[in-house]
């Protein structure tokens, strides 16, 4: 199973916020649609970003659990997908996001990375299959 590292309060809005597009300056690689993957709060926070609520204070840890749909590229001339979309950036669609009561700390890395077994194995004994 792959994770992807997103920075705070963006990993916290798809957890717990109802964000469903990750703006991506890269195409999703064709291999990775359709996956589940973890959700990877980085290490550090988008100082540029403004949203409010609870549990967007968790660093370097899975936070949740989600399915790639797919991915479109917003050239910036239409309403887009979501709210939570930018402008002249790749959307790549989320669904079935489960949030994870406890958040497994987890070192991550750029693009998708492996995470080792036992992280694997601590985030999905937390599925409930209660998507948000």
């Amino acid at each position: 199973m792959k994770a992807l590292t997103i920075r705070q309060p963006w990993a916290g809005a798809i957890a717990h916020q109802m964000k469903r597009v990750e703006n991506r300056s890269w195409k999703l690689p064709a291999k990775h649609e359709g996956s589940r993957i973890l959700i990877h709060a980085g290490a550090q926070r988008d100082r540029n970003a403004i949203v409010y609520g609870d549990h967007l204070d968790v660093y370097s840890a899975i936070v949740a659990i989600a399915t790639i749909t797919g991915c479109h590229f917003d050239d910036g001339n239409q309403v887009c997908c979501s709210y939570w979309a930018e402008p002249g950036v790749y959307h790549w669609t989320l669904s079935d996001v489960v949030a994870l009561p406890e958040p497994v700390p987890a070192k991550g890395a750029l693009g998708f990375w492996t995470p080792d077994e036992d992280t694997v194995n601590a985030a999905l004994r937390q599925d409930t299959g209660v998507a948000w």
